[in-house]
C-alpha cells in the first residue's frame, strides 16, 4: 500500500471524527440557545409579576398574599439563579468542544496537506521511472542497433 493511500486513510478516519465533534458542537449550541430562551422568558415573566406584586401592595393587601407573592418571587429567582448556572456550565462545555473541533479542523488540514505532498511526490516518482525506463529502452536500442551494423 502507497504512503499517500495509508495517509488517505488517516485523513478520512479524522474527517469522521471532526464531523462527529461538529455534530456535538452543534447539538449543545442548540440546547444553549434552548435554555437562553428560558433563563429570558423566566426573567420577563419574573418581572411582570413583580409589577402585579408591587401594584397588589398598593391596593393594601392582606400580609397572607403579601408572603405568598413574597414567596414566589424567591422560587423565581432561585429557578433563574440555577438556568443561569446552567447555562454557564453549558457555554464552557460548548466551549471545550469548539476547541475539540478546531483542534480537528487543523488536524485535518495538516494531514490532508500531508497526503496530498505525499501523492505529489509520488506521483514524480513514477515520472522519473517512467523516464529512467524510457531511456534505458533507447539507450538499448542504439547499443543493439550498433552491434547489428557492425
Amino acid at each position: 500500500m502507497k504512503k499517500s493511500e495509508r495517509l488517505k486513510t488517516i485523513v478520512e478516519l479524522n474527517v469522521a471524527q471532526e464531523k462527529k465533534a461538529l455534530e456535538a458542537f452543534g447539538q449543545v449550541q442548540k440546547k444553549q440557545v434552548q435554555l437562553q430562551m428560558q433563563l429570558d422568558h423566566l426573567i420577563n415573566y419574573r418581572q411582570e409579576y413583580q409589577q402585579k406584586f408591587d401594584a397588589f401592595c398598593k391596593t393594601g393587601a392582606r400580609v397572607g398574599q403579601l408572603l405568598e407573592y413574597k414567596s414566589f418571587l424567591d422560587k423565581l429567582d432561585l429557578a433563574i439563579n440555577g438556568q443561569e448556572q446552567a447555562l454557564q456550565l453549558l457555554e464552557t462545555e460548548l466551549s471545550q468542544l469548539r476547541r475539540n473541533w478546531i483542534g480537528l479542523n487543523n488536524r485535518t488540514k495538516s494531514l490532508s496537506k500531508i497526503c496530498n505532498a505525499a501523492q505529489s511526490d509520488e506521483v514524480k516518482q513514477l515520472d522519473r521511472l517512467e523516464q529512467t525506463e524510457q531511456d534505458d529502452r533507447v539507450a538499448s536500442g542504439r547499443r543493439g542497433g550498433t552491434k547489428n551494423a557492425s
